[in-house]
């Protein structure tokens, strides 16, 4: 490493990500510096609690409770934000940018309500922003859409990009746990927060797909519009009926881009068993993209943890360092398009949107009664495709399902709540929608 440059790193916040980033820059070190060709140089380290044991040597002076020794440190290249929340991350990227740093952040949250002006500000400066690890974890999926597949029209992504609505979701399908069963195992295991509703309503999810959409469609990150459902109604009868159907029931992040508008929503949905997404399991995530030239493509990997996700953020740092030592620009546009490229575009409406779905009624044990609900779904255009009616009752009513073909959303919200006023519904009607069954997808290729 004789006369190797030297790139500084400085670091804000040492918890789980930053210990494991600070760890990879010294245990990797001699691979790092033989793939870029510079030695990247761990200088200064921000934390509230310097005195916890990280399970590594740090060098005297290299550790602060002082976020701005970080920010002003006139040498150093790089700043890495890895505190989470929102106002103080924010107050200290934009530091960091209009110092003239650097800056690499896996914090999907800041990004999904305020990245516009944190991408415009590091565009005026001349400088990186760069946010791997905010979306997937260690798969690569934002250099994907980004690089790999910039001579792709990017038609659709969808994803499974929560680990802890997976986890649960796995062990109701393979133990038939309840959600609230499945919730209390998540959280003995540490893969649920104490407060797990970031998670299991889908927010978490809703950030992530707000920066995809925003990477594959060329337009604005557009958080507030996307609709949002959680796992918390998901029960094992319905996994259990998806199963016999053929279905896997998982929380999809699903965007779509037709030439002319944009889908981006966030909901449970039944996928085909012969879908690989299907057999994504336990806190492992997977992302679908389907793009004009190469058909669909998938990403599986580690959403989470210490080092998969430090992982995705060195590959940002060397990324930028490497623009660094060939004393260039950032050579990829930061949201994959050309800035002035960047468009403000609406999300379609949820009412808008059609799609299959899966319903669930309560009816009670009485003749005609899946005449009426057949009735109210073709008086609003909603065309059955398999129907089915058990024997076992709960509650005193007999479980129905009906699978349909595409529909209106607006329309079947009506029909449902048609239906629900029925005496012989006693319980709400269960929806979960449907995504691209095969025969469909023939169908739209044809």
């Amino acid at each position: 490493m004789k006369h190797m440059k030297q790139i500084h790193i400085g670091i804000i916040g040492l918890g789980t990500v930053g210990t494991g980033v600070a760890r990879l820059l010294v245990e990797n070190s001699d691979v790092i510096s033989a793939r870029l060709g510079a030695e990247l140089v761990f200088k200064k380290g921000a934390d509230l609690d310097i005195a916890r044991d990280r399970g590594m040597n740090f060098a005297p002076g290299v550790l602060t409770t002082d976020p701005y020794e970080v920010i002003n440190d006139p040498e150093i290249d790089i700043v890495l934000e890895m505190i989470g929340g929102i106002d103080l991350a924010r107050q200290f990227i934009c530091r960091c940018i209009e110092t003239g740093k650097h800056v690499v952040t896996a914090n999907k949250a800041l990004l999904a309500s305020h990245g516009n002006q944190l991408f415009r500000l590091a565009a005026e400066k001349g400088v990186a922003l760069a946010y791997e690890a905010s979306v997937g974890g260690c798969m690569p999926i934002i250099k994907t859409i980004r690089e790999s597949l910039v001579g792709n029209r990017i038609q659709a992504v969808t994803g499974i990009l929560n680990g802890t609505c997976n986890y649960i979701l796995t062990r109701i399908t393979r133990e038939g746990m309840s959600f609230e069963q499945a919730l209390d195992l998540a959280k003995a295991e540490g893969y649920a927060e104490a407060d797990p509703s970031l998670d299991v309503d889908g927010f978490d999810t809703a950030h992530k797909l707000a920066v995809l959409s925003a990477i594959a469609f060329g337009m604005e990150i557009n958080y507030d519009d996307i609709h949002i459902e959680g796992i918390s109604e998901i029960t094992p009868m319905d996994i259990e009926f998806a199963a016999q159907c053929g279905y896997a029931i998982k929380l999809l992040a699903i965007t779509k881009f037709d030439g002319q508008s944009v889908e981006a929503r966030v909901h449970p949905t039944m996928i085909p068993l012969e879908d690989m997404l299907s057999n994504v399991s336990g806190t492992m995530n997977a992302v679908t993209v389907s793009g004009d030239a190469v058909g669909d493509m998938i990403l599986y990997g580690h959403g989470a943890g210490m080092m998969p996700t430090a992982s995705a953020v060195i590959s940002d740092v060397v990324d930028i360092a490497r623009s660094i030592v060939a004393g260039g620009a950032m050579r990829v546009p930061v949201l994959s398009f050309r800035m002035e490229q960047i468009r403000k575009m609406a999300v379609k409406p949820m009412d808008e949107i059609f799609t299959h779905y899966y319903f669930r009624f309560s009816a009670m044990d009485q003749p005609g009664v899946l005449a009426k609900i057949a009735g109210i779904l073709g008086d609003h255009d909603i065309s059955i495709k398999s129907v089915r009616q058990t024997e076992r009752k709960l509650n005193g009513a007999v479980p129905v399902y009906i699978l349909t073909h595409q529909a209106c959303e607006a329309q079947v919200k009506k029909a449902l709540a048609k239906i629900a006023e029925l005496e012989v519904i006693p319980q709400p009607p269960v929806l979960i929608r449907m995504e691209a069954p095969e025969e469909e997808k023939a169908q739209q290729q044809s």
